[in-house]
């Protein structure tokens, strides 16, 4: 029984759970669908205002668009006229233009008349003159031109003096002023350094032991050192001749080592030799790095400090190369200081400028030549290798040379310290022979232009005086001869210091009255 009312009750339940929820169901449908309506009819009204923006936005779009088609078609209608306007000023200009044409033809045609009647009126007077000067029209205008040509060259040559006298004078006094400031700086010694061949031995009995059993000790020093050795019959004396000086030197100092010594064979001439040698070299590199630090100098490699002391073993007319270089270098420093140039610069051109000559007795070619070449390959400046190619005036350094800029100042003061050096009083020393053949050079060089009548060479060749006859050349071929001697002494003679030529034209007449 109780198993029945359970199921009922049961079911009951269940019926009722049934009912319950479809009643939960019905009513939510009922919501769901009116909450459906709402919104549809949010989205008509909101679709209804969407299409009225539409509309208010393309009817704004085409006020924009009309308005802007009426203001480019006013632009157009501006700019027709004003096209308009430039053809019809195109067309009266084209018309003036026609007319000033027709009247320039007009007078063209006029002046061809006038010209036709100038050229007969100009042929007619031009055969009156010929009729009445009795010289035809090529005569007359010869004789224009050389009136013409005469006044002007003398015109021109008293201007060229006058240019020459104000700027020599104006030169010489500065010039002299600084050269003679230089001078007065700078201290040398006046006696010049020469190179000795002479060795004294301590007596005649060394000569044998020099030339040793059958010539062996002279033909093995000879062989080693490079040198002549000349015994002869000069008391006491033997003399080392070579043509390389370093070599010279070393046997010079070989050769006194074994007369100190007293043995003489080959094993000790090669002993000696090389003692001889590395002393040699060690008094190269001591004066060449000498000479360095007393100019100031602290650029230059180890190998180039050793070629500039390899100059201390050169001479030129008696005087040290070396010394000479040194001497140089401060007199072109102080010009170079007074003239504001690369101080540096100069130094080291003048220091260098005869740097060929330490190899020259190795190498061939002119020291100039190798000086240069020396000088490119430790990479110096260009200016220096400028003022050793040039100091002997070797290479065109012309301002008319078309392949070389103008020297520059650091390069002329080295070649004026050069000249300043070499012809100071004592520097240096030549003999009477080389003397005469330089003044007879100088004669007969000025002696080889046509119209010279004799020539002088005075001042121990510092100066020539050369006089031309005057039938022959006139004032202006006289300044091209002096410039032009000049030229030739530059080109074909060496010298130190520098030469002046003097051309004198003498023109005389004499009268006699009875």
């Amino acid at each position: 029984m109780e198993f029945i009312i359970s199921a009922l009750a049961l079911i009951v339940g269940v019926v009722a759970g049934y009912i319950i929820r479809q009643v939960i169901t019905t009513k939510k449908i009922g919501n769901a669908e009116s909450k459906a309506e709402r919104i549809l009819e949010e989205a008509k009204s909101k679709s209804k205002e969407l299409q009225l923006e539409a509309k208010a936005q393309a009817l704004e779009v085409t006020e924009q668009a009309k308005k802007a088609e009426s203001e480019f078609r006013s632009q157009i209608v501006r700019f027709e006229e004003r096209i308009d306007r430039r053809e019809k000023d195109l067309d009266s200009k084209t018309a003036a233009l026609d007319l000033q044409k027709q009247q320039l033809e007009a007078r063209e045609a006029e002046l061809s008349i006038a010209q036709e009647e100038v050229k007969e009126l100009r042929a007619k007077q031009l055969a009156n003159l010929e009729k009445i000067a009795g010289m035809t029209r090529d005569e007359a205008s010869k004789v224009l031109l050389e009136n013409a040509e005469r006044s002007v060259k003398d015109d021109m040559v008293k201007l060229h003096r006058k240019l020459l006298a104000t700027a020599h004078a104006d030169a010489e006094k500065e010039a002299r002023m600084i050269i003679a400031q230089a001078i007065e700086r700078v201290a040398t010694e006046v006696t010049a350094e020469t190179t000795t061949t002479t060795v004294s031995i301590p007596n005649e009995e060394m000569k044998g032991r020099i030339i040793g059993k059958e010539g062996r000790n002279i033909r093995a020093f000879e062989q080693l050192m490079g040198v002549e050795i000349l015994i002869d019959d000069s008391p006491d004396t033997v003399v080392v001749s070579g043509f390389n000086s370093i070599r010279r030197h070393i046997a010079k100092l070989t050769l006194d080592k074994l007369l100190t010594d007293g043995r003489i064979h080959p094993a000790r001439i090669e002993e000696a030799f090389e003692k001889s040698k590395a002393e040699i070299n060690e008094q190269i590199k001591q004066a060449g790095e000498a000479a360095v630090y007393e100019l100031g100098i602290n650029t230059f490699p180890p190998k180039l400090v050793h070629l500039v002391g390899r100059l201390m073993f050169r001479t030129s007319y008696g005087q040290n190369i070396l010394r000479h270089s040194v001497e140089m270098a401060k007199i072109a420093a102080l010009i170079a200081e007074d003239l504001k140039a690369d101080v540096q610069i100069v130094k080291q051109g003048a220091l260098l400028h005869d740097i060929g000559k330490a190899l020259d007795q190795d190498m061939e070619g002119t020291h100039v030549e190798i000086g240069r070449r020396v000088a490119e390959k430790f990479g110096l400046d260009a200016k220096v290798i400028e003022a050793i190619e040039s100091h002997h005036h070797d290479t065109d350094v012309s301002e008319h040379a078309s392949h070389r800029e103008p020297l520059s100042i650091e390069a002329m003061i080295v070649d004026a310290a050069d000249g300043i050096s070499g012809s100071r009083p004592g520097a240096r020393k030549d003999s009477f022979e080389n003397y005469v053949k330089r003044l007879t050079d100088l004669e007969n060089i000025a002696n080889s232009y046509e119209g010279v009548e004799k020539t002088y060479a005075i001042q121990g060749g510092r100066e020539i005086r050369v006089f031309v006859r005057p039938d022959m050349r006139d004032d202006w071929a006289c300044q091209k001869l002096a410039r032009d001697i000049a030229n030739r002494l530059e080109n074909e003679l060496k010298y130190p210091g520098e030469i002046r030529v003097h051309v004198i034209r003498d023109f005389r007449v004499i009268e006699y009255a009875r």
